[in-house]
């Protein structure tokens, strides 16, 4: 995706002095370069920044010089099993896939527990109509055709979790939504925004930003908002690690305390997000990496995220089992083992290192 699809001004005086104090640096990772990458420099992925901008790579006895952020989650993972990058954060979709085609490729923790970019927006004018629900997407005289509802690309991650919300969701005649409309790629947020608004799509897929861009412009409004907690299980049962940080099982064999440093280093930043004050968040990281956007976006960005962020790092086998429902057969043909994909060693560590 390319918008895709994670205190007062210190942290409690008890959390200050463990960040202040530091972690004793590994001896076998002092000061060796690591490469990590992401899709796009959002808050979605604020472990890399904030771990990157408070030091906390470097306390850890490693070094990221620069973040590669090629614009899409399936270039981060190809930069991954390419070797081009040693570790990757992005959709959970993604490390699955590399395994299935052979390149053996494991989850090390989930930053989020709830997909982001599963929102629908319909336009204004269809709400206004009466299609106030996922299940009217399938409503004929409602719509006015069968729904045109836009993803970023047919086979995205919006468009799998698209998809999954619509096979359940049911239409009056009994069969899914999904049978009954048409999926197109949209492209980015303008193109995503422009064709909504100019009636091109019926609805989109969303993440928070085109949702808030939509509503308060007046020409979209929410259907399916995966805030609602509700709504949320009602579909997909229960958390969904959605956003992964992961390596190639290559790495974690061959180079485990570096794969320890970068896990212990996004765990740090996760917990300093988890106490520290929202305004100060954005002033670490405003300016190195969001200032495209206005700074209240950044903030209520932030907020947002820290609804659905995972705290404690952890990819439950339930957990995983919700999210491996989701993506076959749209993601990957057959399902992969919890004990192939996951490995929760290096999270175990990090929390023997710091008590959130």
């Amino acid at each position: 995706m390319t918008w895709t699809r994670r205190d007062v001004l210190t942290t409690s005086a008890l959390a200050g002095a463990a960040f202040a104090a530091g972690w004793p640096r590994p001896a076998g990772a002092q000061g060796k370069p690591i490469t990590v990458a992401h899709s796009v420099s959002t808050f979605v992925y604020g472990q890399h920044l904030v771990a990157r901008e408070k030091k906390f790579f470097e306390d850890e006895g490693v070094r990221v010089a620069n973040f590669i952020v090629p614009g899409g989650g399936a270039r981060v993972v190809n930069a991954v099993t390419a070797g081009q990058a040693m570790f990757g954060l992005g959709d959970s979709n993604h490390p699955l896939k590399a395994t299935e085609k052979g390149k053996e490729t494991t989850m090390l923790f989930a930053t989020d527990t709830r997909c982001s970019y599963a929102n629908i927006v319909v336009r204004k004018e269809l709400h206004d109509r009466g299609v106030k629900s996922v299940e009217a997407l399938a409503d004929l005289k409602l719509v006015g055709r069968k729904a045109v509802i836009a993803a970023t690309a047919v086979g995205s991650g919006t468009y799998v979790y698209g998809v999954y919300v619509l096979k359940h969701s049911k239409a009056p005649d009994g069969r899914a939504v999904n049978d009954h409309v048409e999926w197109v790629g949209g492209g980015a947020s303008t193109t995503m925004l422009g064709g909504l608004k100019a009636g091109k799509f019926d609805a989109i897929m969303a993440v928070p930003e085109w949702q808030w861009a939509a509503e308060e412009e007046g020409f979209g409004q929410a259907i399916y908002d995966v805030l609602d907690e509700k709504a949320w299980t009602r579909v997909f049962g229960g958390p969904i690690p959605v956003t992964v940080g992961y390596a190639l099982k290559d790495t974690l064999e061959k180079s485990p305390d570096l794969v320890q440093a970068y896990v212990n280093a996004c765990y740090r930043a996760q917990q300093w997000i988890r106490h520290a004050n929202n305004e100060e968040i954005v002033d670490v990281v405003y300016k190195p990496y969001m200032d495209t956007f206005k700074r209240d976006i950044v903030l209520r960005s932030v907020k947002y995220y820290k609804t659905i962020f995972d705290w404690d790092f952890a990819i439950a086998p339930k957990d995983y089992d919700n999210g491996m429902k989701v993506f076959i057969p749209e993601a990957v043909e057959k399902p992969i083992p919890y004990a192939q994909a996951v490995d929760m060693a290096f999270v175990r560590k990090a929390h023997q290192k710091i008590k959130s």
